[in-house]
């Protein structure tokens, strides 16, 4: 568009706009880690507001911006912004691999002590940071979730199913948090930096942070407000797919590291059973009804043959899984265009 390359610099703090980049200090107090897609219009605002938020405190920080594969000038933007101002750090995907990918990389990349992830939507003001910040290190948390207890958005396409979907996932996960779908959350360092988000496993990152051992995890109410530029990237499925992710995590925690513990004792069950109605076949038609039907002709026969098919299937699947989780490629599944 005509005005942001017009009117960039607009954007800029005045103390930004002719500063040469500079070593970043050794030691960082804060990072915000801001994943984007296709969000031109509300970047340079965001940044705005980000930078007059963090300059009024006394925070060393650094903004991490990571494009998921934009196909408008948001990039341009936060390169033009990176050239000038040495706190940004930003890199880009070759395509949109996902909000949970996105960020895992800038939970990799991020160095200080408290680490922020917010939406590029200006849904979700910055001014709520301080108070989070306060909320993490004088309550001792590990986690500190947003929670958007006044929202501001279409009442049957979102609210609605968003209140189901956290009353689910509170029932659950045994997370006492009404709002898991923020985006504005604060963490210590060492909790983004011992859990891995792969997936779309974003909305989860509690839970994660809980299995992982942290499970000091606070709740604070921010505040909402209407989208001011674009549209949503979400859809009404996204609550099927969160519910359905929700049960594959607690699954996977649970029976990750030794999936036999779950398909051997399925099983074993289905083994018993099989094996069970083999024996009574067999007693009865040997000693009890030596002239009656075939074993083939009574429907035991086949609950039991199929019952022993399955039980088997189960261990080798159960086998099977154990193989891949020993065998299984360690690679990150995104890829990097540029880094700045």
């Amino acid at each position: 568009m005509v005005w942001l390359s017009v009117g960039l610099l607009d954007y800029l703090p005045k103390e930004t706009k002719h500063r040469s980049r500079v070593s970043k200090p050794t030691h960082m107090d804060v990072s915000v880690v801001i994943p984007f897609l296709d969000e031109e219009e509300s970047l340079p605002e965001l940044y705005q507001q980000l930078t007059d938020v963090l300059a009024s405190t006394k925070w060393s920080y650094e903004l991490i911006f990571v494009d998921d594969g934009s196909q408008d000038k948001g990039w341009e933007f936060v390169r033009s912004v990176a050239k000038n101002d040495a706190s940004v750090r930003a890199v880009k995907f070759t395509r949109n691999f996902g909000k949970s990918q996105a960020l895992h990389v800038g939970f990799d990349l991020a160095q200080g002590d408290v680490v922020f992830t917010m939406d590029a939507d200006l849904q979700d003001s910055p001014k709520e940071l301080p108070a989070l910040y306060e909320m993490l290190i004088k309550e001792n948390l590990d986690v500190v979730s947003g929670w958007k207890k006044i929202r501001h958005d279409p009442l049957f396409g979102k609210t609605i199913p968003s209140k189901f979907f956290n009353w689910a996932a509170r029932q659950f996960s045994g997370i006492p948090l009404h709002d898991f779908n923020c985006g504005l959350k604060a963490y210590k360092k060492e909790v983004v930096k011992a859990i891995q988000v792969h997936g779309e496993m974003h909305r989860y990152i509690p839970l994660l942070a809980k299995h992982a051992g942290y499970r000091a995890i606070g709740e604070h109410v921010v505040q909402h407000s209407t989208r001011k530029y674009g549209k949503t990237k979400f859809g009404a499925d996204r609550f099927v797919k969160g519910f359905l992710d929700l049960v594959t995590l607690l699954f996977i925690q649970r029976f990750g590291k030794r999936p036999m513990h779950f398909f051997g004792l399925i099983g074993s069950l289905m083994l018993i059973t099989g094996f069970g109605f083999a024996l009574y076949l067999g007693i009865d038609k040997l000693y009890l009804e030596t002239e009656g039907r075939l074993i083939t002709e009574r429907p035991e026969f086949y609950l039991a043959l199929t019952t022993m098919i399955l039980g088997s299937q189960f261990f080798l699947a159960g086998f099977l899984a154990e193989l891949f989780m020993r065998s299984r490629n360690k690679s990150p599944n995104y890829r990097i265009r540029e880094t700045l």
